[in-house]
């Protein structure tokens, strides 16, 4: 028996051509997208391992005198370091103190590639989670992407609050780890005099970038720290609550 066989023709309509050139453009618009989202994610990457280095390298730079805390001085092996900022963050300054530039000798002070200048206020130790950083005197986003800086309130290992403030990248980098902690875990705070005292974690919750109740002054004339840092989706602010230890 003769078989007849039959073959369909496809009939390219011009509809169909223009959804076919359709597909083609998002799929390129897509790649291109993704492309560039790479791209960004590499260089925020590298712009944050940067700004660790520069951190680590101010900290290694120290030296404190041992004299009276009147006279002592805070010096630095090379103070031209220059610094390249550049990259958006997430975490949003809510509340800063205005910085006073000190007109004292025993202030070294170190300047941005765009001319803001700070110094290190003191240096932090938080041997639980292996966090070493020097602490900038003023709290912008320019200096946040430095180091922890000071928020606000009294000078470190004096009586009163001292609030810092640092990123969290969800990393090991700055205060990233600093929602870790928990009460009875050790900060360790060295002031310019080279003075070092213990702090111990006491209170940690977690409020409303709005919510600034934190930074109180009253302490019952104790020694206080005070850490801030964002939770990991960015939306609200970590708070951990130390008292000096006695």
């Amino acid at each position: 028996m003769n078989q007849i066989l039959v073959s369909e023709k496809l009939y390219i309509t011009p509809e169909l051509k223009r959804k076919k050139r359709m597909y083609k453009i998002d799929f390129f618009i897509s790649v291109f997208l993704v492309c560039i989202l790479f791209s960004y994610y590499i260089y925020a990457e590298y712009d944050k391992n940067k700004n660790e280095a520069i951190s680590q390298e101010i900290l290694s730079s120290l030296t404190f005198e041992d004299n009276v805390a009147d006279d002592t001085t805070i010096k630095f092996a090379d103070n031209s370091i220059v610094v390249i900022l550049n990259t958006e963050d997430p975490f949003e300054v809510i509340y800063s103190e205005p910085v006073q530039e000190e007109t004292h000798d025993n202030i070294n002070w170190l300047e941005t590639e765009s001319g803001q200048r700070y110094y290190v206020l003191a240096t932090i130790n938080i041997p639980s989670i292996d966090v070493t950083y020097p602490v900038l005197n003023e709290t912008t986003d320019e200096l946040l992407k430095i180091s922890p800086t000071k928020f606000w309130g009294a000078d470190p290992n004096e009586v009163g609050n001292f609030c810092i403030v640092g990123h969290n990248y969800r990393s090991s980098k700055f205060f990233s780890k600093v929602p870790k902690l928990e009460e009875g875990d050790v900060i360790e705070i060295t002031d310019l005099s080279g003075r070092m005292l213990t702090y111990e974690v006491y209170d940690k919750y977690v409020v409303d970038p709005t919510d600034v109740s934190c930074t109180t002054q009253r302490t019952n004339g104790m020694k206080e720290i005070t850490l801030i840092t964002c939770t990991d989706d960015s939306q609200k602010r970590v708070i951990i609550k130390a008292r000096e230890q006695v």
